[in-house]
């Protein structure tokens, strides 16, 4: 990851009043999958949460983030809940943390 993105995670819970065929033609209708994520916004994953719906973790500069904001509001509502994140990629931190703990460290 650059100094000059951050990652942001989106969980994007699924209304279960509405059926698959409705959210589809929601998602359709507010031109979802050609909005999100905006230009210049990377995906860096996308997974499906059974009975909870997707979590979509993104390589965001931060004066795009706004925008990614607008595009949550204007295509995913209705459709979903949404819950926004700053997160970032544990696995160094873990090797460091466990290569101190087996030099005797905590």
């Amino acid at each position: 990851m650059s100094a000059d993105t951050t990652l942001l995670t989106v969980f994007l819970k699924h209304d279960q009043s509405q059926n698959l065929d409705t959210i589809q033609g929601k998602l359709k209708a507010a031109a979802w999958w050609d909005r999100f994520p905006p230009e210049g916004v990377e995906i860096v994953s996308w997974t499906v949460a059974m009975g909870f719906g997707q979590i979509v973790t993104l390589r965001v500069p931060p004066h795009l983030l706004p925008i990614v904001n607008v595009e949550l509001e204007r295509s995913a509502w209705g459709v979903f809940t949404t819950e926004c994140f700053p997160t970032y990629d544990f696995i160094p931190v873990r090797e460091r943390i466990k290569e101190r703990v087996r030099n005797g460290g905590q």
